[in-house]
């Protein structure tokens, strides 16, 4: 059976998304690089790339970066973008030799797609597996507090011309945030994505042994509250 994340993320989801653009991506990996003190010649693994914007601004800043996505769609548009090396591949499963990396990214919820909660720890051994004694891993994901207090149950909004209806859920055992997105015509998307709170994905990299040195809430390093809009952790590999 196909899972939904094996389906989604193509054009429709670019066009759904517009406001994450290039500047976007620019603040993210600028907050990451002056933290971690990214050094040009750097190796740098981005996991669920998509369309290269975040690969092709850490490129900007000297780094010899590698994209790795799922979704043949979204490689073929990073292409587009970034000379950077791309590799389709599933983060449960990284065909990286291990410790090759000075820095490994996973940024803007390209995490917490999975069933089982063992899925989402794999995922996290395989992309901290590659990163050096000492280097650093990176996460930015979304803040479940925030989630659910801004949650807009349903809107319609316009996609490729289309008047789209878009519900939000929370899932009934409150560890899902579940999103529908129906066109008048054609197919329907589903995203589900795992409310993992930031203690929950702290406790999991040290366990994949990462000791979180930094928190942040948002891309200008505001401090992570209950209220911030993203959960961005650094950490370093022992």
């Amino acid at each position: 059976m196909t899972e939904w994340f094996e389906e989604w993320f193509g054009e429709d989801y670019l066009r759904l998304y517009p406001h994450r653009d290039d500047a976007d991506a620019q603040r993210a990996v600028d907050l990451i690089s002056r933290t971690v003190g990214l050094q040009p010649g750097w190796r740098v693994l981005d996991v669920g790339c998509g369309a290269g914007r975040h690969a092709r601004a850490f490129m900007g800043a000297g780094a010899r970066c590698f994209g790795l996505d799922l979704s043949g769609t979204l490689l073929r548009l990073a292409r587009r973008v970034t000379d950077a090396p791309l590799i389709r591949a599933d983060m449960r499963q990284l065909s990286i030799r291990p410790a090759s990396m000075d820095l490994t990214v996973n940024l803007f919820t390209s995490f917490g797609y999975f069933e089982r909660d063992a899925e989402h720890m794999v995922a996290l051994e395989e992309m901290t597996s590659t990163v050096r004694p000492g280097g650093w891993f990176v996460i930015d994901f979304l803040n479940p507090a925030a989630v659910r207090r801004q949650l807009v149950p349903e809107e319609l909004i316009q996609l490729s011309g289309q008047t789209v209806r878009v519900t939000r859920s929370v899932s009934p055992d409150g560890r899902y945030v579940c999103k529908s997105i129906r066109p008048p015509a054609g197919r329907q998307y589903v995203e589900r994505v795992r409310l993992f709170e930031p203690d929950q994905i702290s406790q999991m990299l040290e366990a994949a042994g990462v000791q979180v040195r930094h928190r942040f809430g948002d891309y200008e390093a505001a401090p992570l509250a209950s209220d911030a809009p993203r959960t961005i952790l650094l950490g370093q590999v022992a």
